[in-house]
């Protein structure tokens, strides 16, 4: 079992809401928070979409979202469906029968606006074709989009308008005997988003999907995304979540993990540990843990790396991680193993030293995880 294990004290009791599948993921209840994406290229280019929902699993995501924006998109959903990894959620505005279309392609979730899908009838056309072909619906509201009697209303989009938005649609999908669905409501301020996530926490137990949208590029949307999603993970709230920046689906994916490997949600492969370094550091720690980083991507298996310059904080970091080195001087440094000094290292070899006793420590772990799961059937 790795060492960077929960405590009492860093326990995050999950808000309980009901579970509903998405093709063959889990939501809600007792199952992992899920790490989805969103695919950037035309739909209609099968290779491109296909080669960027596989690249997306591989890296971790557990569901991907294609837009289908016309009906040669809806065609071409059907092939990239067929040879997706994972359950794929269709992004449906404007148009109600790109979500018939949809759902007759075999996507697994429709993601449908309120604000943009249509009337009632429309709404309703939409449930019927997710009931006929077992998927799933997300309620999608955004703040960009709501509808025009709560602007009216309210006079600006808000947390209550977005909430009733939200709860007026759940509505709907209740009274036709609907209830395979989750929902969001996003906006791209951090605070409008995190106060309607809260009220429709407290109103609802469905399955809740978690996202800022709009945030940003890769370094600005990534820290906007995580103040938002990690506070609002802390309490417990989300089901599912999608890190929405302007970069590489693969880079929302990876995001998406660190927030939840930050708060000890989901772990999944190497959580470095690493100091900024200073004048005391014994090797270049910037340019190891960068190498590290990558060189170490193959590795899925939960578990710690503590990479740090000197002996001011390294051995007590080393303590609490799995793998460890920490700098030292004339050129080389301490290798700690299960939180004990084991050797020393040359600064010149660790790197390469490092990555095999990080595999090594994964297959240990794995093999120990199977036996676990052998004993207990």
């Amino acid at each position: 079992m790795s060492l960077h294990a929960i405590r009492p004290w860093r326990q995050i009791d999950r808000r309980p809401s009901r579970q509903i599948m998405v093709g063959n993921v889990p939501v809600g209840g007792d199952a992992p928070i899920s790490v989805q994406t969103m695919t950037n290229t035309l739909t209609t280019d099968v290779a491109a979409t296909v080669a960027q929902v596989q690249a997306a699993a591989e890296a971790g995501a557990d569901i991907v979202r294609v837009s289908v924006p016309d009906e040669a998109s809806s065609k071409a959903l059907k092939e990239i469906v067929a040879e997706s990894p994972v359950p794929i959620v269709a992004d449906i505005h404007f148009h109600y029968k790109r979500g018939i279309e949809a759902a007759e392609a075999g996507a697994a979730c429709l993601r449908i606006n309120p604000g943009n899908i249509g009337s009632a009838d429309r709404v309703k056309e939409v449930i019927q074709a997710a009931r006929d072909h077992k998927c799933s619906i997300r309620i999608g509201v955004n703040a960009g989009s709501l509808e025009k009697h709560l602007l009216e209303k309210y006079g600006e989009p808000c947390p209550d308008a977005m909430i009733e938005s939200g709860l007026d649609h759940i509505r709907i999908l209740q009274d036709n005997d609907f209830h395979e669905f989750k929902i969001s409501c996003k906006a791209s301020d951090v605070f409008m988003s995190a106060a309607a996530y809260q009220g429709l926490a407290e109103a609802t137990d469905a399955p809740i999907h978690l996202g800022i949208t709009e945030a940003g590029g890769l370094t600005s949307g990534t820290i906007k995304s995580a103040i938002g999603l990690g506070n609002l993970l802390w309490m417990g709230i989300g089901d599912t979540m999608r890190v929405s920046l302007s970069a590489d689906p693969v880079e929302e994916v990876k995001v998406g993990f660190e927030i939840l490997k930050s708060l000890g949600l989901r772990h999944r492969g190497v959580n470095i540990i690493s100091c900024p370094s200073c004048a005391r550091q014994g090797f270049d720690v910037i340019k190891t843990v960068e190498t590290l980083e990558k060189r170490l991507e193959h590795i899925k298996t939960p578990m710690s790396l503590s990479i740090i310059g000197c002996v001011v904080n390294g051995p007590g970091e080393a303590l609490m991680t799995d793998v460890g080195f920490t700098g030292g001087g004339n050129g080389s440094g301490m290798i700690y193993l299960a939180g004990k000094q084991s050797h020393k290292m040359s600064n010149d070899q660790m790197v390469d030293h490092i990555v095999e006793q990080v595999e090594k420590k994964a297959e240990e772990l794995e093999a120990a995880g199977a036996a676990e799961q052998t004993a207990a059937e």
